[in-house]
């Protein structure tokens, strides 16, 4: 299982039609933890945890819906709920901002009032009608409009009419006017400004054109996408001038909105608030014209000195475009990826829910009502739950990065493209699940080891804020960005190990060591062709973000009396390169396997009779002419032809 176990004195890459399981005895622990997070769901259900959570409960341990068991010290605990299956509120409205909770005694009922209930008359009568206790439980329904307690243990008036949830059996009011308030209680929470007040105000009127612009930049990730599948050849060249043009008319356009702003402000009348908005929005037109100058030079200073590396990317990339030809399923797995991830982290969030209500039940004495605390193995528990969130959520990205790497190395090395399998894309997957999840287990685990200490650090400086002195919150900083870089190398190391496993049928370990080498006798290779493709992609983000911006500019300068820019344009901008980031992320993946690929056929094959290379000779071509051929020599390698994946034809 470690690092150093392996007993190969060379590794032989060689493209293998069959493949055998890699790092069995980790997939072996991969799955125990799995079962391990699937018990503590177990545990969770078994104690009452998902009942309570989906059922509900009142303030004294009752869950609603079953007859309960008593909680020592609890007098209304231990009471038969079977009829009563939903939970009122006292007082819905009264939200405690600080514990993310309503502050209000809950009781079990069976049925929530569908009508507005204006004194403790109507809240006696309903109580009487339908068996269902409006007020604390010790208190009966013929007492309610005389009882002294009845302003703390019964129901503020007037009680508002209310629903059921659907699933979780809580009654809230049909009217959510009352949490109205609590928005502004939150926004007074964050900072008493009037600012802050229009800046929600413009996001709440701009959310058609936000969800418009969100859409918008979803398609021209898809038309990016294209674009680099069709004419990949050319698209070096077209990003270059769409940025330059781009970012210069760009700038352009936003000194000449703040320009015209700033004259409408002068010279036009209009309301105080009228006037409070054009100036917010003459402010952030002013920050975003100079922070776009300042962008535009520094990124035309950046593409100057790297004009002549910018050539080097057409060849690859007209390769890597081949590869979405023929695996148009490529694009999909960002889609695959994310609904995995959100299908997980909504398991997790839920199984996290069920064991917060799985504690021991506590009595507060404060206020006399009970609380779930998780005390002894529950904690352990929570921990090894937390774990198991990044665990699993990196063996979900690393099957996406082996699945890519999978179907490009089938399609490298298979010298005819005509007998590729029918889904290379399908077949890299069922082989990573037949072969080498132990591998990804392993990889991501590794991933798993150094994010857990970061995270632990960020929240330890999160807490600290304030508290400690200059030295201790620099050495935490650095220390956060020492295990951040350690955890961006291991993953670009993972990502080629992956590619290795995907050729060799090697574990990890032995991947990650021949990928390394590789690695390491091309490093001006991988200097140039990668900062240069990461750029080139980099540039296409850009495009994205920016027509996407522009689009937003556009569309909110026809409101612009009533509508402060700065959060829409932040969010739809955000989005924009989230979105852009996702789908050429999965090109950037292809460029990578393409290129270790390329780096081993070049060094076991030299174009010679019974040792002829792989690649598209553009690609050859490419490298070639830019190491200039008489400084480069092809390894001698094992002096033996690479086995091709699938048998027949001639080179690409």
């Amino acid at each position: 299982m470690g690092c150093c176990s392996s007993s190969e004195s060379k590794s032989e890459w060689k493209p293998l039609e069959e493949h055998s399981c890699t790092d069995i005895p980790w997939l072996i622990v991969f799955t125990l933890f799995c079962v391990g997070m699937g018990c503590i769901c177990g545990f969770a259900i078994a104690t009452g945890g998902a009942s309570r959570l989906i059922s509900g409960y009142d303030s004294y341990g009752n869950t609603c819906g079953r007859n309960n068991t008593r909680v020592e010290g609890v007098p209304l605990s231990g009471r038969d709920m079977s009829e009563k299956k939903f939970v009122f509120f006292l007082d819905p409205c009264n939200l405690d901002l600080i514990n993310r909770k309503i502050k209000s005694i809950a009781l079990c009922v069976s049925k929530c009032p569908t009508a507005e209930l204006k004194d403790y008359k109507d809240v006696k009568d309903f109580s009487l009608n339908n068996g269902s206790d409006l007020c604390s439980y010790e208190i009966s329904p013929t007492r309610y409009p005389s009882h002294p307690d009845r302003n703390t243990k019964c129901p503020k008036l007037p009680v508002p009419p209310s629903k059921a949830l659907p699933v979780f059996h809580r009654c809230i009011p049909v009217d959510i006017s009352c949490y109205v308030e609590f928005a502004q209680a939150f926004i007074t929470f964050v900072s008493d400004n009037t600012a802050l007040r229009r800046v929600v105000a413009g996001v709440v009127t701009s959310k058609e054109i936000i969800m418009g612009l969100c859409v918008l930049a979803l398609v021209l990730s898809l038309i990016m996408m294209v674009v680099i599948r069709y004419i990949s050849k050319l698209l070096v060249w077209i990003l270059t001038v769409l940025v330059i043009i781009g970012s210069i008319g760009g700038t352009g356009v936003l000194w000449w909105l703040y320009a015209d702003h700033k004259h409408a402000l002068d010279n036009n009348g209009t309301s105080v608030f009228g006037k409070e908005v054009a100036s917010d929005n003459v402010k952030a037109l002013l920050v975003y014209a100079i922070g776009a100058t300042i962008f535009t030079v520094v990124l035309l200073l950046v593409m100057f000195f790297m004009r002549k590396r910018v050539a080097l990317t057409i060849s690859l990339f007209h390769v890597a475009g081949k590869v979405f030809i023929h695996l148009p399923l490529l694009v999909l797995q960002p889609f695959w990826t994310f609904l995995s991830l959100m299908f997980f982290w909504v398991y997790w969030i839920a199984v996290l829910l069920f064991l917060g209500t799985s504690g021991t039940p506590v009595k507060n004495n404060s206020t006399g009502v009970v609380e779930y605390e998780m005390q002894g193995a529950l904690q352990y528990m929570v921990w090894y739950h937390a774990v198991g969130l990044i665990w699993i959520s990196e063996f979900i990205l690393a099957f996406q990065q082996m699945t890519i790497s999978g179907a490009v190395v089938t399609y490298y090395f298979t010298r005819n493209k005509s007998q590729l399998p029918a889904t290379p894309v399908l077949s890299a997957s069922i082989r990573t699940v037949r072969y080498h999840l132990g591998t990804l287990a392993k990889g991501s685990f590794i991933i798993t080891l150094v994010k857990i200490p970061r995270i632990i650090l960020t929240y330890i400086h999160s807490q600290l804020k304030g508290k400690e002195n200059a030295c201790a919150r620099c050495m935490l900083k650095a220390c956060v960005c020492c295990l951040w870089c350690l955890e961006k190398c291991l993953a670009y190391l993972n990502q080629n190990a992956y590619t290795a496993t995907a050729i060799n049928s090697t574990n990890f370990c032995t991947s990650a060591c021949d990928a390394f080498v590789i690695l390491v006798e091309n490093a001006l290779r991988v200097a140039a062709i990668n900062t240069v493709g990461d750029f080139v992609l980099f540039l296409g983000k850009i495009i994205v973000v920016s027509c996407t911006a522009f689009a937003g500019v556009l569309a909110l300068n026809y409101q612009r009396d009533y509508t402060v820019w700065v959060l829409p344009l932040l969010i739809v901008c955000l989005f924009a390169f989230l979105v852009a980031h996702c789908f050429l992320s999965v090109f950037e993946n292809v460029v990578d396997v393409l290129f270790l690929c390329f780096a081993v056929d070049t060094k076991y094959n030299d174009g010679s009779p019974g040792r002829q290379y792989y690649m598209d000779k553009a690609l050859m071509e490419y490298v070639e002419n830019s190491k200039k051929m008489d400084q480069y020599k092809p390894s001698d390698g094992d002096g033996r032809e690479m086995k091709p994946m699938t048998s027949g034809g001639t080179a690409a």
